[in-house]
């Protein structure tokens, strides 16, 4: 049966669905919903890129900032734990980088969190060794070191919302076609912007991401001492309830394509939303987690080397204009197109605060970054 046909089932029987159902439908259905299915994702065949699809020095990068966490907590064994690993392409550059710190290499568990067993398959053509797969870190003992989610939070199901007289809540019902429905929102939704001090103005609509929240304070329980990244596309509450944002930040992406209908494709588009770091911040402090600091990907990478990793790469090619014509064209979309829209956000837990070298160019203070 069609994922469509379904959903439709499911209102027919139960009533209307709140968005937030019908995205985790969409999304998350055994075996039909978008990242269940045996559907190409991700690459030139996909629907989207991320940044690891782009340039292995990602991956490097990453892997470097990954190497001075590591001295930080006194070189000893040390986990990585990442969340939806996509293809593997990550998880494989950032190894590769860190084989050349035997110390770091030899006593490292690398830990996948990845419900869907289509993108296990797909990952492990890429990772053969020091891999080990979980459904859940509840699952993974003894946490020390540094917990990543690169493009996943965004894919939370989120609750859509609108400021009428009240907040209301918007919810899926069927009628020869999806339709949305407004009802009052619960207390948990307007306690949301209650604890981040927002108040929409009437007719302002967006998303509301308690996944996230709930993520921070599962992380929070299960790691003992260490770091946790995060990269992805958002803002802070000033930008993201800010007037230009009225209508929400909910994407579609199928074939390459933006769109912002959930309604169509269903189980064959990636439906996605901006983040709240503002809220990741705040839920952050209140759960134990210290802000490190946040800058966009553009500076994160220039921070830790990338332009003379890139550099080195190709005094060592055989082929030096042609690499540097690929890595003009990647960079590109690396430090420009995706750089400046993605954020790195860095928190940690149970350590001393000291500066991390991907922060070099950041300004974004604490305050700033909880507002």
């Amino acid at each position: 049966m069609l994922l469509t046909k379904i959903i439709i089932e499911r209102i027919k029987k139960e009533g209307p669905l709140s968005f937030k159902d019908f995205m985790e439908m969409a999304l998350y259905y055994p075996e039909l919903g978008y990242y269940n299915s045996t559907k190409n994702k991700i690459g030139e065949g996909g629907d989207f890129y991320t940044s690891a699809n782009l340039s292995e020095s990602f991956g490097a990068m990453i892997g470097r900032q990954i190497e001075e966490m590591w001295e930080i907590l006194e070189k000893k064994p040390f986990k990585i734990i990442e969340y939806g690993a996509g293809t593997g392409l990550l998880c494989h550059d950032i190894l590769h980088y860190l084989k050349n710190n035997t110390a770091l290499y030899n006593h490292l568990n690398y830990c996948i969190i990845e419900k869907s067993e289509s993108m296990r398959n797909i990952e492990k053509i890429h990772l053969q060794e020091k891999v080990s797969w979980y459904n859940s870190i509840k699952e993974i003992p003894d946490i020390n070191g540094c917990i990543l989610s690169n493009e996943v939070i965004d894919n939370f199901s989120v609750h859509q919302v609108v400021m009428n007289d009240e907040l209301k809540e918007v919810f899926v019902d069927y009628d020869n076609g999806f339709i949305e429905v407004l009802k009052p929102a619960k207390k948990k939704l307007k306690n949301y912007f209650k604890a981040l001090k927002v108040t929409l103005p009437k007719g302002f609509c967006t998303e509301i991401n308690l996944e996230a929240v709930s993520w921070l304070k599962e992380v929070s329980q299960f790691l003992n001492k260490g770091f946790i990244i995060t990269i992805d596309y958002g803002s802070f509450s000033s930008e993201l309830y800010h007037s230009k944002r009225n209508c929400g930040t909910l994407l579609c992406y199928n074939n390459h394509q933006k769109n912002e209908n959930p309604y169509q494709f269903i189980g064959n588009q990636d439906i996605t939303s901006h983040i709240n770091f503002s809220a990741l911040g705040r839920w952050g402090l209140k759960y134990g987690i210290d802000y490190c600091g946040m800058v966009d990907q553009t500076n994160f990478l220039i921070a830790l080397g990338i332009k003379e990793y890139q550099q080195n790469a190709l005094n060592n090619s055989l082929c030096k204009s042609q690499v540097k014509i690929h890595e003009s064209y990647l960079n590109y979309g690396l430090l420009m197109a995706m750089g400046l829209k993605f954020k790195v956000l860095i928190q940690q837990k149970g350590i001393e605060k000291k500066s991390l070298l991907g922060f070099k160019f950041a300004k974004t203070s604490v305050n700033k970054a909880i507002e």
